[in-house]
């Protein structure tokens, strides 16, 4: 695929509106989400798209497998990955939050014990209002912790809010507004600058 422009493209719900995109600027149209290949070319053979696991997106990008590709900006705030951030693409659209049982106090004095995925956002939300804080790292079901004791609030992605509701909690301060992100490995955008370029400004024009 060295001759290729080669775009990770996540599966799931975000996979599926980044082809939705892709078609409107006339690429992806060699892509078949119901098959079981994860590589699929165009007739052409000029561009190769890769569906991997919204998380692996950046790892791809940033080791240079994948030229370009498309990923919610709450995983580049994660992982901090040395990859080009170059558009907002506008939809995948959520927020970072702080959420919890609303006789929570999410400024205080003694430490706040907080239940998250993210662990280096929460470190650089809290730390900026200088909020002691003791993060209990999870990997899914967050929203039990508050629940039972292990934490007093959590920060989590939120859409619509109702797996909150359903549990009792609420958003208590709303952090960061997220949306989907066209990201380039740095190598790939100095030597196919055009090609990228062509993409980039061809998807500005869509989401405009």
């Amino acid at each position: 695929m060295k001759n290729k422009l080669t775009i990770a493209l996540p599966k799931g719900r975000l996979g599926d509106q980044t082809i939705e995109v892709l078609k409107r600027i006339g690429l992806g149209d060699g892509i078949d989400d119901t098959s079981r290949k994860l590589i699929f070319t165009d007739q052409n053979q000029e561009f190769a798209y890769m569906l991997v696991k919204p998380s692996d997106v950046i790892t791809y990008v940033e080791r240079g497998v994948a030229d370009l590709g498309i990923i919610g900006k709450d995983s580049l705030m994660e992982d901090q990955a040395d990859v080009y951030e170059l558009i907002d693409l506008g939809f995948g659209k959520c927020r970072f939050a702080v959420a919890g049982k609303t006789s929570i106090a999410i400024q205080k004095d003694e430490v706040l014990k907080i239940a998250t995925k993210y662990p280096n956002v929460t470190k650089a939300y809290f730390e900026k209002k200088n909020q002691p804080i003791d993060i209990i790292k999870l990997n899914g079901s967050v929203e039990l912790a508050p629940l039972v004791g292990l934490s007093d609030v959590i920060v989590d992605i939120v859409e619509t809010g109702s797996t909150l509701k359903a549990n009792g909690l609420e958003i208590l301060e709303v952090m960061h507004d997220i949306s989907a992100r066209l990201i380039a490995n740095r190598v790939s955008y100095r030597f196919k600058y055009e090609k990228i370029t062509r993409i980039k400004n061809a998807l500005w024009e869509v989401i405009s």
